[in-house]
């Protein structure tokens, strides 16, 4: 049922903002029901621009999941642009969603996908332009349910005041099940709001409402405890696995088409859940285990199937790391077997630097190709045993050499600094990396590759073996990137620094408590929006308002933790663990007393 008023309104203020297409809803493959011949209505909010959250894959999965059950209508909604912002508060209009235009604030549920936590004010601004209470105390049974998952849900203690309910792993199962006791229990009409939240916590171990636990802190400001308000919820969270075969969780065959051009712009195919390796700094490989895949012909079937109805010429292939794939070659094969014929691309992410890579330019031969994108983190052997990261340089230069002879003109390369232990020596070995590829180009091309080596500042993630690390100070990150650019001497290599202020951010707000959400709340009260684009990003506005509000930034970001020390995410339990992320911290502890001697 579409709010005609709503989109009337919507449409005569449209032509004065930039890129009016990504607010009509309307694409090719978007569902559109009926609210009155449903039983409940959910929103996925995407806390960032439109273009963003249609390439996100998750989205697509979560659409097609709970669209396929005729009781639910489910939508979407994107945070505005600051123009657009701007446009529905001048004419005091609320956000709504793409399919029906109704507004936030009107549907049963609403699901947050957390991918990044420099994007937390705007999940504060879309409840507020959603008509949504932006504080869990002040919602009743009139309001949404406000939840939450993704990779932030992991350390939920930031957002605790603002979200309802976080769903800890695998959303596939989770999210049919929450909407179903949530429309159940309200419409039984006997409990109030508090009640049938903890109903939903009771009846699983891996969904967190943290109104009702209570941090405890020592003088110090440390944390004692967490204790828990009511003694029915449980002490511990654990992570929603998928219990299915992974080949019977439905693929999104019919993707939404995005109106403009996104960062992804392709069908997306999840080929494998999971990672089989355990590098140290990876907050993925732990949270998405177990490993899980797609056998080769579900595969192609969906590719097919999605392309079919999308028209769309680039299909991506997408895991942690897609060469792991443990039948990789036969699938490369048959998936260029069905679509060169039509002369669709099928590009590979997330490729991992081992024996296959050398293989991989000669098995896909023949399409349209332009960078090869890997991520090596580091460049020195002893500090990959530190990481574990375990590849080697030999299969990394000669995939570049069979690249290039199979008409690649481009390498992009992924490298972590700020790592426990790193050294000049480390970050030579970037440039050096870099530099040899660029001059492997020559030896096949005739002329120097081109070769851009992306340099992230690395954030210890809850989770990890890192997370009792404490993250380097921006004047180490100054001084890294000064180093790195002053020692690379090719025209054709290119070095690039993330920004650094954006890092030290993430930095407080992947590693805080909940004392941290009273300056998330006064900085977008502030004006903070869009925090993970550059134009829009203002830091001076966030530190001024962790002075205002006397946080020390560097008790949460920069100290090394003692091992015995509660963390705020400690009773989110994540596979494996506590138990096992202290052995490797302390692996890596003697790791780099070996490495410290063996310079010495």
């Amino acid at each position: 049922m579409m709010n005609t008023t709503l989109k009337e309104a919507v449409l005569r203020v449209l032509p004065q903002v930039t890129t009016p297409a990504q607010y009509l809803g309307g694409e090719l493959n978007s569902v559109v029901k009926d609210h009155r011949q449903v039983r409940g209505k959910l929103c996925l909010a995407f806390p960032d621009t439109y273009t963003l959250g249609m390439s996100h894959h998750g989205l697509q999965v979560l659409y097609t999941i709970m669209n396929n059950d005729p009781q639910w209508a489910c939508e979407r909604a994107f945070t505005p642009w600051l123009d657009f912002e701007a446009a529905l508060r001048k004419h005091r209009l609320p956000l709504y969603s793409l399919e029906t235009f109704t507004p936030l604030g009107q549907f049963d549920l609403i699901g947050f996908s957390l991918q990044y936590e420099v994007s937390y004010s705007n999940v504060l601004n879309m409840l507020d332009l959603g008509g949504v209470p932006m504080w869990v105390k002040d919602r009743t049974l009139e309001h949404p349910l406000v939840i939450a998952g993704g990779p932030g849900a992991q350390n939920p203690e930031i957002l605790a005041p603002f979200v309802d309910l976080f769903v800890i792993g695998d959303g596939e199962e989770s999210l049919p099940h929450i909407m179903q006791m949530w429309m159940d229990l309200k419409q039984a009409g006997n409990l109030s709001r508090e009640d049938i939240l903890a109903a939903i916590v009771r009846s699983v171990n891996w969904a967190y409402a943290p109104q009702f636990y209570e941090p405890e802190y020592h003088p110090d400001g440390t944390i004692a405890a967490m204790h828990r308000t009511r003694s029915d919820v449980p002490k511990e969270i654990m992570a929603c696995t998928i219990t299915k075969d992974f080949d019977d969780i439905p693929l999104p065959t019919k993707p939404v088409v995005p109106f403009v051009a996104t960062p992804h712009d392709r069908i997306a195919i999840e080929i494998m859940r999971g990672c089989p390796h355990q590098c140290r700094f990876c907050q993925s490989t732990v949270i998405k285990r177990p490993l899980r895949i797609r056998s080769v012909e579900t595969i192609v079937q969906a590719a097919l199937e999605s392309y079919r109805n999308t028209g769309t010429n680039e299909i991506s292939l997408l895991s942690l790391s897609s060469s792991d794939y443990p039948h990789f070659e036969e699938l490369v094969k048959r998936m260029h077997e069905v679509f060169n014929p039509l002369g669709v691309n099928v590009s590979l992410p997330s490729l991992r630097i081992n024996h296959q890579l050398r293989t991989l330019p000669g098995l896909i031969r023949g399409v349209r190709r332009g960078g090869l994108t890997l991520a090596p983190e580091v460049a020195r052997d002893d500090m990959r045993e530190q990481i574990r990261k375990k590849i080697k340089n030999d299969d990394l230069f000669e995939g570049c050499r069979e690249a290039f002879k199979n008409g690649w003109e481009r390498v992009k390369l992924y490298f972590l600094c700020g790592l426990p232990g790193e050294r000049p020596a480390d970050l030579d070995g970037i440039v050096e990396m870099a530099e040899t590829i660029a001059r492997i180009g020559k030896e096949v091309r005739g002329r120097y590759a081109e070769v851009t080596a992306s340099v992230s500042n690395f954030v210890p993630k809850p989770h990890t073996p890192y997370q009792w690390n404490g993250q380097q100070p921006r004047e180490y990150f100054e001084w890294a990137g000064r180093y790195l650019k002053s020692r690379c001497r090719l025209k054709s290599v290119s070095i690039k620094q993330h920004d650094i202020d954006t890092s030290l951010l993430e930095g407080i707000l992947t590693r805080g408590d909940r004392r941290i959400a009273p300056a998330l709340y006064e900085a977008w009260r502030r004006g903070a929006r869009l925090d993970g684009w550059k134009e829009c990003f203002n830091a001076q506005l966030w530190w001024d308002t962790f002075r205002d509000l006397g946080i020390d930034t560097a008790f949460y970001s920069q100290r090394q933790r003692p091992m015995n020390e509660v963390l705020p995410w400690d009773h989110v339990n994540v596979k494996k663990g506590r138990a096992y992320l202290e052995k490797e911290q302390e692996r890596s502890r003697v790791q780099l007393t070996v490495m410290a001697e063996a310079t010495m």
